[in-house]
């Protein structure tokens, strides 16, 4: 979901960072009701719910605001939200996808197709873009959790396919029909999760100039910033 943003790094301009919160807690509340409503209310009989769940924690969401987001899922019964894929080229003709969640699916495309073509990218069908990338499951730990040979053990042992030790957290790849199976296994060792997702991971990444690169990160902030977004991935190096 968003506000795990795929291209972390960016540093954003002062003053954002409320507005950044309060979008990141209602991408993580919509994923929450939504996992609850499609399946068990109890997170220990839900794969998807507990996932989300953990992920808001990490995300410092207060459990009142979790706890509501669970709530809802019976009173937005009627609700019938669905994860949609868009695909297109953005500045420079970097290839990306946005994954969506939305109740509205001509309002999230009139968004998208706006935002797009108003910062020079453009839709595209699908497949057009995708097949820069590989779908994997992606499990993202604290490094606070335990030490790099531990996590690695615990990883392969599981049945995960690689674990990647990034500056502050492990990141843990499966197969994308796998990552629940994982997951539930290093959850007898690993109470404390940063995020459980299937990803687009690009197959080549290309490194951009700083105008372009500039024009990328405005072009993402937009993106990012639309409720039904979740999650954007690029083929690009910010």
């Amino acid at each position: 979901m968003a506000g795990h943003s795929h291209w972390a790094g960016i540093k954003h301009k002062k003053g954002k960072a409320d507005k950044q919160r309060a979008a990141i807690f209602s991408k993580l509340s919509r994923e929450i009701t939504v996992a609850a409503k499609l399946g068990d209310k109890n997170p220990d009989m839900n794969s998807r719910l507990r996932s989300a769940i953990q992920a808001a924690r990490s995300a410092n969401m207060p459990k009142d605001n979790i706890e509501r987001a669970i709530d809802k899922s019976s009173i937005a019964a009627d609700s019938n939200f669905e994860n949609i894929r868009y695909e297109g080229f953005g500045p420079a003709k970097i290839a990306i996808v946005v994954i969506t969640l939305t109740d509205n699916k001509n309002r999230t495309a009139a968004n998208i197709r706006t935002i797009f073509q108003k910062y020079g990218g453009g839709l595209g069908t699908q497949g057009s873009a995708s097949h820069n990338f590989l779908q994997q499951g992606i499990i993202k730990v604290d490094k606070k959790e335990m030490n790099e040979e531990k996590i690695f053990e615990l990883a392969i042992n599981a049945g995960a396919n690689d674990c990647i030790f990034k500056d502050s957290y492990y990141q843990i790849h499966t197969n994308k029909d796998e990552i629940y199976d994982v997951k539930s296994i290093m959850e007898k060792d690993i109470s404390n999760f940063i995020s459980t997702e299937i990803e687009w991971v690009p197959i080549n990444k290309i490194k951009l100039n700083q105008d372009d690169k500039e024009k990328m990160v405005k072009f993402l902030e937009i993106l990012e910033e639309d409720d039904d977004v979740q999650n954007v991935f690029i083929n690009a190096v910010l």
